[in-house]
């Protein structure tokens, strides 16, 4: 509460969600981890299913983990998509049918529970102060939320004000921030700058449950173990 309350903290959203209560958190073990994992999918698919949680206009799920937290931004990168991985292969219902399962894909979403999210990444050793949170977390933002705010004629408005604080907070603006569309948001998940030639180290699973080749061989590459970012 006091991270996301500080008067400096750019997240207009976050600090509704904590003010109006609609918010979830979880504390887990290592990031990865087969335990947390585990716990994890149980907490998650349980906000899911808690009536009127996604729908509600701020509404989060902020996963902590106790470790590790002397990881520089590669690295939480990589156990960020690793988690993710995991999560998803625990996950018995199908992708979310309004957004993409290709994580290279400009429609791409985070699907759990046939509900997609927005993940944001924070970590001790983050180089944005707006992510830079004394454990490593993971912040699931369902997507609902954003196109609520849109239909309503908010969302642009709250843009400016986030993209603005964070300006003030930070001395310029996030470099990773794109509209919904133009560019997959994994990009911006884990808060680091990727490379241009970046392929998110994520393998969908298939209509059959498998994973494809092309897909296995993404995942051996070196990336190892919607404006969205302002959300």
């Amino acid at each position: 509460r006091a991270f996301v309350l500080d008067p400096a903290y750019p997240c207009v959203g976050a600090k509704s969600a904590v003010n109006q209560a609609s918010y979830r958190v979880g504390v887990y073990a290592p990031v990865g981890s087969a335990e947390a994992t585990a716990a994890l999918a149980r907490d998650l698919r349980a906000f899911v299913e808690e009536p009127g949680a996604v729908s509600a206009t701020f509404a989060t799920f902020v996963a902590v983990f106790e470790g590790p937290t002397d990881t520089d931004p590669e690295a939480f990168e990589a156990l960020l998509w690793l988690q993710l991985q995991r999560l998803h292969e625990r996950d018995a219902q199908a992708w979310a049918p309004d957004v993409s399962s290709d994580p290279e894909h400009p429609h791409f979403g985070f699907s759990f529970a046939e509900t997609p999210f927005f993940v944001v990444g924070l970590h001790p050793g983050s180089s944005r102060l707006s992510r830079r949170f004394p454990w490593p977390a993971l912040v699931f933002n369902p997507h609902a939320q954003f196109e609520a705010l849109r239909a309503d004629g908010k969302w642009e408005r709250m843009k400016e004000v986030i993209r603005a604080k964070d300006t003030e907070l930070q001395g310029d603006i996030n470099p990773v921030l794109r509209d919904y569309g133009t560019e997959s948001e994994a990009r911006q998940y884990s808060g680091r700058i990727p490379e241009d030639d970046w392929v998110p180290p994520f393998r969908p699973r298939s209509a059959g449950g498998q994973v494809s080749g092309d897909e296995e061989d993404r995942g051996e590459q070196g990336n190892t173990p919607r404006e969205d970012e302002d959300r």
